[in-house]
């Protein structure tokens, strides 16, 4: 798990080393054990280093290999690395390191740009091959590993955050009107290419991009699960029971591939289902006990603010070297504002906060943890999925949009300035047209192909990687491991909504996991603090809204603010985000970064 940063040049002229190094020096927390440069021409490559495999300097990056005539950077972990270097070793390939950068050089070397179907894992990357002038970038099925862009028709850059980025300069930082449409539409979303600002954008989730040295480039998505009972012709015909067998063992297999480390993992333990069940299955694989990590906050508002009940519950059946962590009111607020500081992109959710304390408490102790994070989407637990139940496809859409859309098209015109509204609903256009693609038996079916491969790329998967990253904590996320996430694909809709949603993964559960922890109601990464906004944390959003940055800027309707500022409560979309959060988060963003 690292930072990687680079740019090539178009029009002739010598990339820019000291550019690239100020890039890679911005991403020092995602990488603070070791750094690294490489140029030659019109490409320059740069890298910040987290050691989790090999952890020698022979696997320093950018890895090069003058005898192939190939340079890499690379942000991941390929959990299959040790196969696929037997493989590629009995086809001749010579290795210097234990490490799986130099396993993605080889494979690279073997395959091109198709060796992203052998890997089983989360990746970011860049290639150059010195032979063809090529830049190639690549990017994880899921998207668990960032990659944005910055192009202006004579150079590319590329980095694994967005401010990054900034750090180079050069960048067009006016707001992208159809991402603003998302960002109030989707709770905080932009899925796909776009981001928040008009000059940069992400490479998607399961794409390879191929960019010639003349800037011309091409780019293919290797992956898109089928959500069909088609899809896995071997699972026809499987019962119930076949079926929660299926999933248990695919997750254990998803587990045990990211215990894959040269130092301790850790798991981070909210005490629900999900996290729980990481923890049973390694706790069944017999090791030395699972190292577990749980966070409260103070209660506020009537709310609770730790579920430490469960956890607790988990840690002593299991018997983990559990730790308890606490988090005071007190340190809420700098936790607030290091949060948006390390966000790529602004996160409406309060998770954020949560997993920013409790990564820095947790990069105390450990490099490497595993997480919970996408079991919902990929096994149907959030409550907009059960209307979904025997809904044509036609109206899959409208069912959707009505319990998950934040607000429609035409009551944007209610928040935003005259100036910033669309004239057409770019955030319904982007969900039909997704929903209407072939490769869904059903209308849930293709709202979970949607959540998986868009949705779920832009809210939990890169609030892991953000809050973690931010210490130097590398997350791991078996819930996305590809081959689960097809075998849920496959697995019939009335499975997954049973039981109040994930009704086969509770059923997987139930002979490992007491009923009370199966059973409760879902939480959340409870911070009532900063849910309820008031005292400090209404003095930040009032000081973003009200400044010179904001009212230059002129996204909000100033009568909206003010009537929020003096009723703070007064709001909430249908996803329970409080909309003064919503608009102040993303002017605090904006003016944290300096825009």
């Amino acid at each position: 798990m690292c930072g990687l940063s680079g740019e090539i040049r178009f029009d002739g002229g010598q990339a820019d080393i000291g550019t690239v190094g100020r890039m890679a020096e911005a991403m020092h927390a995602r990488g603070p054990d070791g750094s690294g440069l490489w140029s030659r021409g019109p490409v320059a490559l740069g890298h910040r280093r987290l050691k989790i495999i090999d952890l020698s300097d022979k696997a320093a990056q950018p890895m090069v290999d003058a005898e192939l005539g190939l340079a890499v950077v690379f942000n991941g972990c390929l959990y299959n690395y040790a196969e696929l270097r037997r493989e590629l070793r009995g086809a001749g390939c010579r290795f210097t390191s234990t490490s799986d950068t130099e396993v993605l050089m080889k494979a690279f070397h073997r395959w091109g740009p198709r060796c992203v179907e052998h890997f089983k894992g989360m990746f970011a990357f860049a290639v150059y091959e010195r032979a063809t002038g090529r830049l190639v970038l690549g990017r994880d099925r899921l998207g668990i590993k960032p990659l944005y862009v910055a192009e202006d028709g004579t150079r590319l850059r590329f980095a694994s955050s967005l401010p990054a980025l900034l750090a180079a300069g050069g960048v067009d930082t006016g707001i992208d009107p159809v991402a603003l449409h998302h960002y109030m539409t989707f709770h905080s979303l932009v899925p796909g290419e776009r981001t928040i600002l008009a000059g940069v954008r992400k490479l998607p989730a399961a794409t390879v991009r191929v960019i010639e040295p003349d800037g011309a480039s091409t780019g293919h998505r290797y992956w898109d699960p089928l959500h069909t009972r088609a899809a896995l012709p071997e699972a026809a015909g499987l019962t119930a029971a076949e079926w929660r067998e299926a999933v248990l063992g695919a997750l254990r297999e998803a587990v045990r591939r990211r215990m894959v480390a040269d130092v301790p993992v850790g798991v981070l333990l909210s005490g629900g289902l999900d996290s729980s069940l990481i923890v049973a299955l390694l706790a069944e694989e017999g090791r030395e006990p699972p190292v577990t990590f749980s966070i409260g906050f103070e209660p506020a508002g009537g709310e609770q603010g730790d579920e430490f009940a469960y956890s607790d519950m988990i840690a002593g059946r299991f018997r983990t070297d559990h730790h308890r962590i606490r988090i005071p009111d007190t340190r809420l607020l700098d936790g607030l504002e290091g949060a948006v500081r390390a966000m790529s992109e602004p996160m409406v959710s309060h998770d954020c906060v949560a997993f920013y304390l409790l990564a820095q408490e947790v990069a105390e102790h450990v490099k490497v943890v595993q997480s919970g994070q996408g079991a919902d989407e990929v096994f149907a637990g959030y409550r907009w999925f059960p209307p979904l139940a025997g809904v044509p496809r036609a109206e899959a859409a409208a069912v959707y949009e009505r319990a998950f859309f934040d607000r429609s098209h035409e009551e944007l015109a209610a928040l935003l300035e005259p100036d910033r509204l669309l004239d057409h609903d770019a955030s319904g256009d982007f969900v039909r047209d997704h929903l209407a693609r072939p490769g869904a038996d059903t209308a849930l079916d293709a709202v979970l192909r949607l959540e998986i491969t868009a949705m779920l790329v832009d809210d939990p998967v890169k609030r892991v990687d953000n809050m973690t990253m931010a210490h130097g904590l590398e997350a791991r996320t078996p819930f996305l491991d590809h081959e689960l996430v097809e075998l849920a694909a496959a697995c019939p809709a009335e499975l997954k909504l049973a039981h109040s949603g994930k009704g086969v993964l509770k059923d997987a559960a139930r002979r490992l996991l007491p009923a009370a922890v199966i059973d409760r109601p879902k939480g959340y990464f409870p911070v009532p603090a900063i849910r309820h906004v008031r005292g400090a944390v209404l003095d930040l959003l009032r000081d973003a809204l009200t400044g010179r940055a904001a009212r230059e800027r002129g996204l909000f309707r100033r009568d909206l603010v003010d009537r929020l500022l003096a009723d703070p409560e007064r709001d909430r979309t249908p996803t329970g985000v409080n909309t003064l959060w919503q608009l102040g988060l993303l002017e605090l963003w904006l003016q944290t970064h300096g825009l």
